[in-house]
Order: structure tokens, then C-alpha cells, then sequence
């Protein structure tokens, strides 16, 4: 389905992100992850290359927040691959504190990798881009941007942000035949969630209709329609991956 295209992953080392990379590979793109720190990008690496001895991947771990060091981690990943034609900002963080207890760094800290980092992503990639006449963003959101949460008001508004960043450059990049849609995806499976206790992960299954929490290969998949040109006409979509959850 991505056959000869060329994919940039933030946040792709693990989780959700490391899915998406898998995902894409099996399907034929040529795979760039981005991780925060070069340890991590070397092990997602490693986990590849023993499933996919031949796998075309390569990582980085440029500045997320640091415009340059985006714009130059993309740049390599073009020079190497011979341009980019998919984007997955997937990068992110979380935390739950409530208000009284949110220390504004914290709360900087969240904004800055959430949502400053899908605006360098973005802005590094559309030269690439409008010049190769298009292409597919595609950024990772949250079943809390559609409804919030009890406490944590960090995440939820960084990922409100994102929706937002989502659908206004899907209307202005739109005539450059560059696609741009968000994934929100509810409770899943990630390394988090596996180190739960088994009567936790019931607890917070229990309410979702389909009666489970889901699979990051799951999440993946809808990556890969919104990537691929089986979804050339969706556009500025945030689309929910939770089993109808609503919490």
C-alpha cells in the first residue's frame, strides 16, 4: 500500500509509534523513526533488523522541540531516501496531575513536545513536499481531545491543539496536494498499559463497548489507509481509534 514512498515516524521507537513503523515497512515505504534519545532509536533499530534483516530503516533523535534540529533530521532523512512523502508526528508525553499540583513546567513541557513539535514537523516537511507535488501528514491525537479528562489539563489541551493544528493545514495545505489528518487513539496496549495489573486493565476495559483496550496494530492500520491513496480524498479528519469509548 506505500510501496517506493518514504515515511518520517516521531515518537517511533516503541508503543503505537514502533507499530507505525513496522506497519509502513510491511508495506513497502522506506522508514525514517525518530526517537528522543539515540539508545532508544538504536534499540527499536536493532528489534527490526532481526525481524527484517533488509528492512530500509534508518533513525534519528533530533530536537523535537528545536526547529533546525527538525529541519535538518528531515533534510538527511530526504537526501537519504530521496525525499519524504509521509509524515506521522507521533511524539508525545502525558501526565495526569490535577491542577493545584500541576507545576507550570510541566505543563511547558507538554505543550513544547505536543504540539511546538508537530508545527516543526510540519513546517520542516511541506518544502519537501510542495515541491515533490504532495504528500500525507498525519498526527497522533487522543480520545481526550474529543472529551477531556478528570485531571492532567496538560494533555488533553496539547492534544485540543493538535486537532486544531490538524484541520486548519489540511485547509491551507490542501491546494499543495499535501493531506493532513490526525488519529486519536483511547486506551491501548502499549508498554504502559501491559505493566498494569490484569484487574486494572478489566477495570478500564470494562466500559468500552467492544469490551477490550486495543492493540497498537490496530492503531497502526488506520495510520496505513490514512497514509496510503486508498484515503486520497480524506483530508482534515481526526479520527478515533477506541472502541467507542467515551470518558
Amino acid at each position: 500500500m506505500l510501496q517506493g514512498k518514504t515515511a518520517i515516524v516521531t515518537g517511533g521507537t516503541r508503543g503505537i509509534g514502533l507499530a507505525i513503523v513496522k506497519c509502513f515497512l510491511t508495506n513497502g515505504a522506506r522508514v525514517a523513526l525518530f526517537g528522543s534519545r539515540p539508545e532508544t532509536v538504536d534499540k527499536a533499530l536493532a528489534e527490526i533488523k532481526e525481524e527484517r534483516p533488509d528492512a530500509p530503516v534508518m533513525g534519528l533523535s533530533p530536537d523535537l522541540t528545536d526547529y533546525t534540529s527538525v529541519k535538518a533530521a528531515v533534510e538527511k532523512v530526504a537526501a537519504a531516501f530521496s525525499g519524504v512523502d509521509i509524515l506521522v508526528n507521533n511524539a508525545g508525553i502525558s501526565a495526569r496531575e490535577p491542577l493545584a499540583q500541576y507545576e507550570e513546567k510541566k505543563f511547558k513541557q507538554i505543550m513544547d513536545l505536543n504540539v511546538t513539535a508537530v508545527f516543526n514537523g510540519c513546517k520542516a516537511v511541506e518544502p519537501i513536499m510542495c515541491k515533490a507535488g504532495g504528500g500525507c501528514i498525519i498526527n497522533t491525537s487522543s480520545m481526550v481531545s474529543l472529551y477531556g479528562q478528570p485531571s492532567g489539563v496538560g494533555y488533553p489541551a496539547s492534544k485540543f491543539a493538535v486537532n486544531g493544528l490538524t484541520h486548519s493545514l489540511a485547509r491551507e495545505l490542501g491546494r499543495e496536494g499535501i493531506r493532513v489528518n490526525a488519529v486519536a487513539p483511547g486506551v491501548t496496549r502499549t508498554d504502559m498499559v501491559a505493566a498494569l495489573p490484569k484487574e486494572m486493565v478489566d477495570r478500564i476495559s470494562a466500559p468500552i463497548p467492544l469490551g477490550r483496550i486495543g492493540e497498537p496494530e490496530e492503531v497502526a492500520n488506520v495510520f496505513l489507509f490514512l497514509a496510503s491513496d486508498l484515503a486520497s480524498y480524506v483530508t482534515g479528519a481526526v479520527v478515533s481509534v477506541d472502541g467507542a469509548a467515551q470518558t
